[in-house]
């Protein structure tokens, strides 16, 4: 509770500095700009975290309303957008791939196919996480409640625990999955709520529609790239002591054959998964079959066979705070960009690089949108803070919308890898002791090398032979 009132008190410092002592720019309403101050004063509670994020965000709606003349009707707009339901209801879904078993037994499978070395094990840990990424939107629930227990697991076998025999194994798996986790939620368009917002934030600042399918086929080459060499630079940024896990392979079928075949409740959320991606996929072209509706004949089945129940439902708290949080965001990210701001800050900074070619003004840029992650903690935040006005600035300066959106999609998820606090998984991870703060951030910082390299080279020829530009 110490510190509360004054980051209160901070915010709204923000908000009347902005609103009422900058002066207000050419062609902007007095509204608008205070909308504009209500807008900081949220992005600074969202990391100044005087109270729940949720909470933040609902102070903001209040806020547009009362002193931004925003009508009730349009302040709740957000609410009513299909990605903020579909999100809802497929974390809902990931809570009975959970519950039931199967989303374990799949990172079961790939430890015994392929778990026979420590990089091996690492290859395993992180195809877990890319295939529940394909439709699980929370890197929390993938890396955190699934694969962390795993790795944890098999540490453990090889006496490798938090503190000094950590380096025996522990620390590589560790810092493995988590640099590859961002990676997997990089490849897949509903791997995140944040990736959501995304989506909405580039229909509503550069009028591009981004798909499933669209998002997956941008970034598979890059990302496959990354899938291969990140673990490869991590077994040489954090070397484990243990080379060869045949103990590991062991374990995944002694935990496979206690457990057995697929059936009953598993199946049935088999079945249901399997439908999400291939209809996630044909949604991309068929126009009358949208994601959200997918996602609720989904959730629909499982309700009806009771492999979710709707006690289960109301107790998945995470579910219902991204949706009370996801769908004010993006209210104030749409009325930020109806002030007029966003166009202001680029015909301000794009002055700057009068006469200097597109694709250097890109590079130059998105290198300058990843490390500004240091200042955040959540890939969410950061989007709603830059996402918007790195758009429109690249946009007005010549580079084609196709891979401006993209490649800050990609991005934007890709940047968590830099600190410990980089989004919601590190800290559960960083907290358990396996990892020191100095190797998380060296590996951190290397990772971004490598990722960036990957993704602005691999990345650009790639989008280029797709037509982006």
């Amino acid at each position: 509770m110490a510190g509360k009132p004054a980051r209160l008190l901070a915010l709204l410092g923000i908000y009347v500095l902005v609103a009422h002592v900058l002066p207000i720019p050419e062609g902007i309403e007095p509204q608008g700009w205070r909308i504009t101050g209500v807008f900081f004063a949220i992005i600074a509670g969202l990391m100044l975290q005087p109270l729940p994020g949720s909470q933040v965000v609902l102070l903001g709606i209040t806020a547009v309303i009362l002193v931004g003349g925003v009508p009730m009707g349009r302040a709740l707009q957000g609410y009513s957008a299909a990605s903020v339901w579909m999100v809802l209801a497929a974390m809902m879904m990931s809570r009975a791939l959970r519950e039931c078993g199967l989303a374990r037994r799949i990172a079961l499978w790939f430890v015994r196919a392929i778990g026979r070395t420590s990089l091996g094990l690492g290859y395993a840990l992180h195809l877990t996480d890319l295939t529940l990424a394909t439709g699980v939107p929370s890197i929390t629930a993938r890396s955190a409640s699934i694969v962390f227990p795993i790795a944890r697991s098999i540490s453990t076998l090889y006496e490798s625990e938090p503190g000094p025999s950590s380096r025996r194994l522990g620390t590589f798996l560790m810092t493995c999955m988590y640099q590859t986790s961002t990676i997997a939620s990089a490849m897949f368009f509903y791997s995140s709520a944040a990736n959501l917002l995304l989506g909405d934030l580039a229909r509503e600042f550069a009028g591009i529609e981004v798909t499933w399918a669209s998002w997956f086929i941008a970034g598979l080459v890059p990302g496959i790239v990354s899938s291969v060499a990140v673990p490869l630079l991590m077994l040489r940024v954090v070397p484990p002591d243990i080379r060869h896990t045949p103990a590991a392979r062991e374990f995944a079928q002694r935990e496979l054959d206690r457990v057995g075949p697929i059936r009953g409740a598993e199946a049935v959320v088999l079945g249901v998964f399997v439908f999400l991606i291939g209809f996630w996929v044909l949604s991309s072209y068929v126009d009358w079959l949208s994601p959200g509706l997918v996602a609720f004949i989904g959730l629909g089945v499982l309700f009806v066979t009771g492999t979710l129940t709707w006690e289960a439902a109301l107790g998945e708290r995470s579910a219902w705070d991204v949706f009370v949080w996801y769908g004010g965001l993006l209210t104030l990210g749409g009325l930020l960009n109806e002030t007029g701001v966003t166009v202001a800050f680029t015909g301000w900074v794009g002055g700057w690089f009068t006469g200097v070619p597109w694709i250097v003004v890109l590079v130059v840029a998105l290198v300058i949108y990843f490390y500004t992650h240091y200042f955040f903690a959540s890939t969410t935040v950061h989007a709603l803070a830059l996402y918007g006005p790195f758009v429109t600035l690249l946009v007005g300066v010549g580079a084609p919308a196709g891979i401006v959106v993209y490649s800050l999609l990609f991005l934007n998820n890709l940047q968590a890898c830099l600190t410990h606090y980089g989004t919601t998984t590190s800290p559960v991870i960083f907290i358990e002791g396996y990892v020191s703060l100095g190797d998380w951030w060296r590996a951190g910082f290397f990772a971004s090398v490598v990722n960036l390299v990957i993704w602005l080279a691999v990345g650009i020829a790639w989008w280029k032979v797709l037509g982006l530009w």
